[in-house]
């Protein structure tokens, strides 16, 4: 499997890394180190928590990242989390509704680690 056919299985926006990274050797490298660095899974453990400084701060670094590496979809909805408790916002969603999103950046993230432990094979 190539990085572009691993980006195309993840729904991933490849050209978006190579704009940021800029090298398909750091894209490798980055996209390797994903699954390891616990950017997302920071997320899911603050949404857990129910503390809102701690969700914004998560979701905001996993919204960078992901949006870095080109992992579009994770990127925006990490975004909406980020939104929905950064200070001075008024909250708009339910906890349940949060809590749906939470999961489905949780069924995102899986998929893109499985693409990624297969690529790495």
């Amino acid at each position: 499997m190539t990085l572009r056919e691993l980006y195309q299985e993840i729904g991933g926006d490849y050209d978006q890394a190579a704009k940021v990274l800029r090298v398909e050797k750091l894209i490798d490298k980055h996209i390797r180190k994903f699954n390891k660095n616990g950017v997302v899974e920071q997320l899911l453990e603050a949404g857990k928590s129910g503390d809102a400084n701690r969700i914004f701060e998560a979701a905001h670094a996993a919204k960078g990242v992901c949006g870095n590496l080109g992992l579009k979809a994770l990127s925006e909805m990490a975004s909406e989390i980020a939104e929905e408790y950064r200070p001075g916002n008024a909250r708009t969603l339910t906890d349940d509704q949060v809590a749906a999103k939470l999961e489905a950046i949780a069924e995102t993230y899986r998929r893109a680690d499985a693409g990624i432990r297969k690529y790495e094979e």
